[in-house]
């Protein structure tokens, strides 16, 4: 059997760890530069508070109602998260944990008795939130589609399940996917879904019964095949080990206001190369391939009060040697920035990605430039080491700035409780 846990509004429940004032208060939390809702408790549903919602739109029934707001606070959310799936690995044989996302794991089951997996599961469930504070849901049956399912019917009916749902048996498999439209199928985009509706496909259970060649010809080959599989209950997907070395790297942020100067873009640009850096040296890895992309602020169209998207433009260039150097990277992306760059623009977001990515101890060398001095790569891990122990970037190239006006706005950002000494929460 599979499972998958799901940390109940993962954002807010983080919120309301260090906060036990908010318990049964609708609280939300925002996207980059407090743009958009991106994470809601149950209570702020009820008011109508809308997911992906612009914030300013939905700003006057937040305060009607007193809504707790917040914005994105990612080095809390990500040690929390980092808490949850290590609670999980201690109770769980090696290989048996596949992080699926921040706030979402596929655990697997079959070394647990079918008489126990519900007492199992529970236990889960209970060590998790006594160890954690994060409260979660848990869907259990035999492939990972359908644990998706079970997951679903269990978040919408918290207090009639427990937030845990077992579909042990032909009968509750079936009554679960009766109750499930075809869009909200893991796996099935919007698209896919309209055209589910014209085969006169609406829920789960008419797309189980589906034979597998009908699923490779018209839901997108093997893949459709594996759905329609794992919703007959026919395992597809197997549980897939943790990538320990990524094949790219990106950094990317929204700007908190809107850049207009060279100068300040490139600011940016030299300060997402230097994290990218630092990523990829963590996994011994150096980059032979370095892009930079910005993006232009929203544009109103002609005699119209509607805006569309602004325009992204982006290069790279190959490097002549791998390397993990982070001045070698600034210089090649602040070459490929000053060429994007167009005056009288207004650029809103900027990015970085590294890429040809190979291990540090096996670059090929090159007749035209020297390897990377020994000296050279102390720097980097000095630098490294200091800028984690004391943390905002003690240490940073000059071409990164100093004042930086661009940097992503924060406005109602908790303090990060468990990552900073300086912000650790105070008990009176």
């Amino acid at each position: 059997m599979k499972a998958i846990i799901d940390c109940n509004s993962f954002y807010c429940s983080c919120e309301k760890l260090f906060k036990p004032e908010l318990e049964g208060k609708p609280v939300i939390v925002l996207s980059n530069n407090d743009g958009c809702i991106i994470s809601r408790t149950d209570e702020a549903k009820k008011i109508g508070v809308e997911m992906g919602g612009p914030y300013f739109q939905a700003k006057p029934l937040i305060e009607k109602h007193g809504v707790s707001t917040f914005s994105s606070n990612y080095n809390l959310y990500g040690d929390i998260s980092w808490r949850v799936m290590e609670t999980l690995r201690s109770m769980l044989p090696p290989g048996s944990v596949e992080v699926y996302s921040v706030d979402e794991a596929f655990l697997d089951l079959a070394h647990i008795d079918p008489k126990e997996l519900l007492a199992f599961t529970f236990k889960i469930k209970d060590t998790v939130e006594q160890w954690t504070g994060i409260k979660v849901s848990i869907g259990v049956a035999p492939t990972k589609v359908l644990s998706k399912v079970a997951n679903r019917l269990c978040k919408k009916n918290k207090q009639a399940t427990n937030c845990v749902l077992l579909l042990d048996s032909p009968r509750k498999v079936e009554q679960a996917l009766e109750r499930t439209p075809v869009e909200d199928i893991w796996g099935v985009g919007h698209q896919y879904a309209k055209k589910l509706h014209l085969y006169q496909i609406n829920n789960a259970l008419e797309l189980s019964k589906k034979d597998i060649a009908w699923a490779t010809k018209n839901l997108g080959g093997v893949v459709g095949a594996k759905l329609v599989r794992e919703l007959k209950g026919l395992p597809s997907r197997e549980m897939e080990d943790e990538r320990v070395t990524k094949k790219m790297i990106a950094t990317t942020r929204m700007f908190g206001s809107s850049v207009t100067e060279l100068e300040h873009i490139k600011e940016a640009v030299a300060t997402y190369t230097s994290r990218a850096a630092e990523k990829l040296r963590r996994q011994h890895c150096a980059a032979s391939c370095i892009s930079v992309m910005m993006i232009a602020k929203e544009e109103q169209q002609p005699d119209s009060t509607r805006y569309h998207h602004g325009s992204s433009i982006s290069s790279y260039v190959n490097l002549p040697i791998a390397t993990s150097l982070t001045n070698e990277l600034i210089k090649a992306a602040l070459q490929l920035t000053e060429r994007l760059f167009e005056k009288g623009r207004i650029y809103k977001k900027a990015g970085v990605i590294l890429s040809g990515i190979v291990p540090d101890n096996s670059i090929q060398a090159s007749l035209f430039k020297p390897p990377a001095s020994e000296k050279s790569r102390m720097l980097m891990s000095m630098m490294d080491n200091i800028n984690f122990a004391m943390r905002n970037d003690v240490l940073k190239f000059a071409a990164a700035g100093v004042e930086r006006d661009w940097k992503m706005r924060q406005e109602l950002r908790s303090p990060r409780y468990t990552t900073r000494w300086e912000e650790l929460c105070e008990i009176k």
